[in-house]
Protein backbone atom coordinates (compact mmCIF):
# COMPACT_ATOMS: atom_id res chain seq x y z
CA UNK A 1 0.00 0.00 0.00
CA UNK A 2 1.35 3.18 -0.86
CA UNK A 3 -0.18 5.98 0.91
CA UNK A 4 0.04 10.02 -0.04
CA UNK A 5 -1.08 12.87 2.85
CA UNK A 6 -2.09 15.93 1.52
CA UNK A 7 -3.81 18.98 2.84
CA UNK A 8 -1.34 21.35 4.89
CA UNK A 9 -0.74 24.52 4.92
CA UNK A 10 -0.63 27.78 6.87
CA UNK A 11 -3.61 28.60 9.35
CA UNK A 12 -4.75 31.03 12.14
CA UNK A 13 -5.40 29.63 15.66
CA UNK A 14 -8.60 29.17 15.83
CA UNK A 15 -9.04 28.36 11.75
CA UNK A 16 -9.62 24.74 9.88
CA UNK A 17 -7.77 22.39 7.83
CA UNK A 18 -8.87 19.04 6.48
CA UNK A 19 -6.12 16.53 5.56
CA UNK A 20 -6.45 13.66 3.15
CA UNK A 21 -4.76 10.29 3.00
CA UNK A 22 -4.94 8.55 -0.60
CA UNK A 23 -4.15 4.81 -0.61
CA UNK A 24 -2.95 3.11 -3.98
CA UNK A 25 -1.42 -0.13 -4.41
CA UNK A 26 -4.14 -1.76 -2.93
CA UNK A 27 -7.89 -2.02 -1.63
CA UNK A 28 -8.16 0.22 1.82
CA UNK A 29 -10.81 -1.11 3.21
CA UNK A 30 -9.47 -4.05 5.59
CA UNK A 31 -6.97 -1.41 7.09
CA UNK A 32 -6.97 0.91 10.22
CA UNK A 33 -5.55 4.19 9.54
CA UNK A 34 -3.69 6.49 12.13
CA UNK A 35 -2.70 10.12 11.79
CA UNK A 36 0.69 10.93 13.72
CA UNK A 37 2.11 14.00 13.83
CA UNK A 38 6.03 15.44 14.56
CA UNK A 39 6.69 18.30 16.04
CA UNK A 40 10.05 20.03 15.74
CA UNK A 41 12.38 18.01 18.35
CA UNK A 42 9.38 15.91 19.40
CA UNK A 43 8.49 12.51 18.82
CA UNK A 44 5.70 11.54 16.65
CA UNK A 45 2.52 11.16 18.25
CA UNK A 46 -0.69 9.49 18.13
CA UNK A 47 -3.30 11.67 17.18
CA UNK A 48 -6.08 9.80 15.88
CA UNK A 49 -7.10 6.61 14.01
CA UNK A 50 -9.92 4.63 12.58
CA UNK A 51 -10.86 1.18 12.14
CA UNK A 52 -11.81 -1.00 8.93
CA UNK A 53 -15.75 -0.95 10.41
CA UNK A 54 -15.51 3.18 10.99
CA UNK A 55 -14.67 2.79 14.71
CA UNK A 56 -12.70 5.74 15.64
CA UNK A 57 -9.68 6.78 18.57
CA UNK A 58 -8.84 9.98 19.46
CA UNK A 59 -5.34 11.86 21.46
CA UNK A 60 -6.57 13.12 24.40
CA UNK A 61 -5.20 16.66 23.30
CA UNK A 62 -8.00 16.55 19.69
CA UNK A 63 -10.84 15.05 21.23
CA UNK A 64 -13.88 17.71 20.13
CA UNK A 65 -11.66 19.31 17.28
CA UNK A 66 -10.15 16.55 15.37
CA UNK A 67 -12.63 14.21 13.32
CA UNK A 68 -11.19 11.29 10.82
CA UNK A 69 -13.21 9.51 8.50
CA UNK A 70 -12.88 6.68 5.51
CA UNK A 71 -14.17 6.92 2.29
CA UNK A 72 -13.29 3.37 1.12
CA UNK A 73 -14.86 3.78 -2.42
CA UNK A 74 -12.26 6.03 -2.72
CA UNK A 75 -9.81 4.42 -1.16
CA UNK A 76 -9.09 7.55 1.15
CA UNK A 77 -9.09 8.74 4.95
CA UNK A 78 -9.61 12.32 5.91
CA UNK A 79 -8.89 14.12 9.01
CA UNK A 80 -11.20 17.49 9.73
CA UNK A 81 -9.16 19.65 11.95
CA UNK A 82 -11.08 22.18 13.54
CA UNK A 83 -10.37 25.24 15.96
CA UNK A 84 -6.65 24.25 15.74
CA UNK A 85 -3.83 25.44 17.99
CA UNK A 86 -0.65 26.52 17.50
CA UNK A 87 0.74 23.56 19.54
CA UNK A 88 -1.13 21.76 17.09
CA UNK A 89 2.06 22.80 14.81
CA UNK A 90 3.79 19.49 13.10
CA UNK A 91 3.98 17.60 10.41
CA UNK A 92 0.99 15.12 9.94
CA UNK A 93 2.00 11.50 8.88
CA UNK A 94 -1.01 9.17 7.75
CA UNK A 95 -0.25 5.35 8.13
CA UNK A 96 -1.91 1.97 7.88
CA UNK A 97 -1.65 -1.64 9.02
CA UNK A 98 -3.85 -4.84 8.13
CA UNK A 99 -4.92 -5.15 12.20
CA UNK A 100 -6.88 -3.54 14.24
CA UNK A 101 -6.06 -0.23 15.53
CA UNK A 102 -3.14 0.91 17.96
CA UNK A 103 -1.76 3.71 18.97
CA UNK A 104 1.76 2.79 18.91
CA UNK A 105 3.99 4.76 16.10
CA UNK A 106 6.29 1.19 15.10
CA UNK A 107 2.90 -0.64 14.72
CA UNK A 108 2.17 0.90 11.06
CA UNK A 109 3.78 -1.09 8.28
CA UNK A 110 2.84 1.46 5.63
CA UNK A 111 3.15 5.61 5.69
CA UNK A 112 2.63 8.39 3.70
CA UNK A 113 5.40 11.10 3.58
CA UNK A 114 3.80 13.74 5.42
CA UNK A 115 2.16 17.14 5.21
CA UNK A 116 3.17 20.31 7.31
CA UNK A 117 0.65 21.79 9.58
CA UNK A 118 1.41 25.53 10.54
CA UNK A 119 -1.02 26.94 13.06
CA UNK A 120 0.03 31.16 13.93
CA UNK A 121 -0.92 32.85 16.88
Amino acid sequence: VQLQASGGGLVQAGGSLRLSCAASGRTFDSYAVGWFRQAPGKEREFVTAINWGGATYYADSVKGRFTISRDNAKNTVYLQMNSLKPEDTAVYYCAARRAVVTVTVSSYDYWGQGTLVTVSS
